[in-house]
């Protein structure tokens, strides 16, 4: 007796997926042209809001990208767990270490070099 697994369509859910991700893009593309001075200007951890706010936006896409185009939702929970949670640290280390190197950059460049804003 051979048992046979019903597959369904994930249209419905790619579509769903596809409005997020886009609705995302939209606003970070909106942001990257209006460049709202409010958050641009405006600096919290080391950086702008605005910088935050598209850290954040990316985070967010990559994790919907790889839940559901690389079926993770389908996985063990532990593996998803292994594979979403070391991505997430390490892009929030490495945007962390970005963040302060070139905060830095810009102390110890600043009275030397000219900024064009």
């Amino acid at each position: 007796m051979a048992h046979t697994k019903e597959h369904k369509s994930h249209t419905k859910l790619i579509w769903k997926v596809f409005g997020i991700l886009s609705a995302i893009t939209l606003v970070e593309v909106i942001l990257g042209i209006k460049k709202p001075e409010y958050l641009h200007l405006t600096h919290f951890l080391g950086t702008s809001i605005l910088n935050i706010i598209f850290l954040v936006l990316t985070l967010v896409k990559a994790y919907y990208i790889t839940w559901f185009f690389m079926h993770m939702a389908d996985e063990k929970k532990n593996l998803r767990r292994a594979v979403v949670w070391t991505a997430l640290f390490l892009i929030c280390f490495l945007a962390a270490l970005l963040l302060i190197e070139g905060s830095y950059i810009n102390d110890v460049l600043g009275p030397l070099t000219k900024w064009n804003y």
